[in-house]
This record gives C-alpha cells, sequence and structure tokens, in this order.
C-alpha cells in the first residue's frame, strides 16, 4: 500500500479537534526546558550580560588589592560600567545589565563608603543572596514553588494559572527546580559570608579572596544550576501532559477512557 492510499484511508482530523489543538498548548518536557533556559537568559543576560556583570566587579577588587583605595576602586569600577554601557548604546542594544551593574555598584559603595571597609562593598550580594534563598525556599515549603509561578501559564488552563498545582507530579518538578536555584545563593553565603567576617574583623587579609569568590560564584553557578535543571528535565520522568488531558476530560464531563468501568457480562 503506497503513502498516498494510506493518507487517503485515515480519517481526517475534525474541526473540533483542531480548535483544541490551537487553544490548548502542548507543554512538554522540551518547551520547559526552552521556557527555563529563556527565563535564565533573561536573567542573566546572556554570555554578554554575565560578562559586564563580572568585569566591574574585577575592577574594584583589583583596584583595591593594588591601590588600596576605596575611592579610586569603585571610580574605576563606574567607569569601566559606563564605558561598557557606551559600547551598547553605539551598537543600539539595550544598555538594561549595564545599568543593572552600574545600580549593584552604586549600593556596593554606599556600604563600603559608609563603613570605610572596602570588604563592606560585597555585604549587599551577600544578603542578597541570603533573602532569595530564604524567599525561594518558602515558595517550595508552602508548595508554591517559583518555577510553578513561572511555567504555570503554559500549563492547564489558560485562563486560570494556579491550575498546574492541581497535578502533584508538576508541583514535585517545580519543587526540584526551584532547590536548584537556591543551591548556588546557599554556597555563595556559606562561603563569602565568612570571608567577609574575616576582612571585616581583621582577622586574615581576604578581600581578593572575597572579590574572586564573587565573581567566580556569579555566573558559573548559576550556569551549574541551569545545567542541573536540564538533567532533571531529561529523565522524562514528568507527566505534564497527563495532567493537561486529565483536565480536559473534566471540563468535557467525560472520563478518560482508561478509568471507564465495562458491565460485567450477564
Amino acid at each position: 500500500m503506497t503513502e498516498q492510499h494510506r493518507a487517503a484511508e485515515e480519517p481526517a482530523p475534525s474541526a473540533g479537534d483542531q480548535n483544541g489543538a490551537r487553544d490548548t498548548p502542548r507543554v512538554t518536557e522540551d518547551t520547559v526546558e526552552a521556557l527555563v533556559r529563556s527565563q535564565l537568559s533573561k536573567a542573566l543576560g546572556g554570555k554578554r550580560g554575565m560578562v559586564e556583570a563580572a568585569v566591574p566587579t574585577l575592577t574594584f577588587t583589583l583596584g583595591y588589592v593594588i591601590t588600596s583605595e576605596l575611592g579610586q576602586s569603585i571610580t574605576a569600577a563606574v567607569v569601566v560600567a559606563l564605558l561598557l554601557g557606551a559600547i551598547r548604546l553605539v551598537q543600539r542594544s539595550s544598555p538594561q545589565y549595564v545599568i543593572t551593574s552600574l545600580f549593584g555598584i552604586g549600593i556596593a559603595a554606599l556600604f563600603a563608603m559608609r563603613s570605610g571597609n572596602a570588604a563592606d562593598a560585597f555585604l549587599p550580594g551577600i544578603i542578597y543572596n541570603a533573602v532569595y534563598a530564604v524567599v525561594l525556599s518558602i515558595t517550595v515549603l508552602v508548595r508554591w514553588p517559583a518555577i510553578g509561578l513561572m511555567i504555570g501559564p503554559f500549563i492547564g488552563d489558560k485562563e486560570d494559572f494556579t491550575s498546574w498545582r492541581s497535578n502533584p507530579a508538576v508541583v514535585t518538578l517545580a519543587s526540584r527546580l526551584t532547590w536548584l536555584l537556591v543551591l548556588p545563593c546557599v554556597i555563595r553565603v556559606l562561603v563569602q559570608y565568612p570571608l567577609w567576617l574575616a576582612d571585616r574583623y581583621e582577622w586574615a587579609d581576604t578581600f581578593a579572596l572575597l572579590g574572586l569568590s564573587k565573581v567566580a560564584m556569579g555566573w558559573p553557578l548559576q550556569v551549574a544550576a541551569f545545567a542541573g535543571m536540564v538533567w532533571v528535565l531529561a529523565r522524562g520522568r514528568t507527566p505534564l501532559d497527563r495532567g493537561q488531558g486529565s483536565t480536559q476530560n473534566e471540563e468535557e464531563g467525560r472520563e478518560p477512557a482508561g478509568d471507564r468501568t465495562r458491565p460485567e457480562p450477564p
């Protein structure tokens, strides 16, 4: 039998099936993976955004190690960030991540200039990671994982983005992915806070290690967390479509085919 004969014998999809396929987005592990990749890329600004965030920090750290001048080191970091922003504007691309970097430098400078201790420039980042880890952990513990809120609009009822919570498997997956976001924040705090304490109270000169750890534990840890997400998604054990199918059957007032009970023969 030729392919044309097979195609002719196969029933054509009904208009209702076609409309349902258009109305309900198909959520698979690949689409969730793409969604996580997209959100992470937006958060980090891609490879270029990650470099633009790291260079001012490196400039500040090296400047203070070489000169021991807090004001000059902060000025050098700001000048570098402005230069990166100017390059963005010349290329007519968004300076969003450079502006974010400048905002971070400004807060760090306030902390450092207020105390006169250069190590305090890294304190806002430590506080941010600690708070971020606590907030994300709470979302998991109360069964509203942050990743679930991100992918919710793509699962189940489009008008009710919380419908994903009716599927325990989806909640479990979102919780695991959220824990992978918590892990880098916890690692940063566990490493950088002791280094900050040692320098702040002059137990040891750990300023250079503190600056290098901030860069090394920035986007590399985020990329590692993303790799862990890809591994979790690639395991192929998350029935995202199954929960969506059950929702459709309930809305149509029909039981799933596998759950229908057949009458006993007389």
